[in-house]
């Protein structure tokens, strides 16, 4: 993790400095389970899926962000600074950069341009996300029991 980057974006005026809250990030890591869970859900139209999936990755991203202390405006930079607060390679964020641009072209043009593909793309890389900060957790919720 690179905290100088995460850091100098809030000097920047790209992040804000914020008290990480565990209720809240407790409350973003359930909602971006559920969602990620229901996003695999084959039975749901293609583009519920992909509703799910991007909304389950932008919750988990953000409890990220939300545990390394800062908040962003904008939703795209929360999927952005994930080589800084988790350590994943830039092709994680790529893939959700890919779907953050699909998002916006159908809710702001109504233009849909899903497919299996990527919704499945998206459901691998927030899955690593989910188990990346997972890991991060488990040391202090071992510690936790002790």
């Amino acid at each position: 993790m690179n905290s100088s980057e995460l850091e100098n974006l809030a000097r920047a005026g790209r992040l804000k400095r914020e008290p990480f809250l565990e209720s809240e990030f407790r409350g973003l890591l359930e909602s971006g389970s559920i969602r990620l869970q229901d996003a695999q859900n084959s039975e749901l139209a293609l583009e519920s899926r992909f509703d799910l999936a991007y909304n389950a990755s932008h919750s988990i991203a953000l409890a990220a962000l939300r545990y390394r202390g800062f908040r962003a405006d904008s939703r795209y930079i929360v999927f952005q600074v994930l080589p800084h607060t988790l350590g994943l390679p830039p092709e994680v964020w790529r893939v959700f950069a890919l779907a953050h641009e699909r998002r916006n072209r159908s809710e702001y043009e109504g233009l849909l341009n899903l497919d299996e593909r990527l919704v499945a793309d998206v459901i691998e890389a927030a899955k690593q996300v989910q188990e990346e900060l997972r890991a991060l957790l488990l040391p202090k919720e071992s510690s936790e029991g002790d």
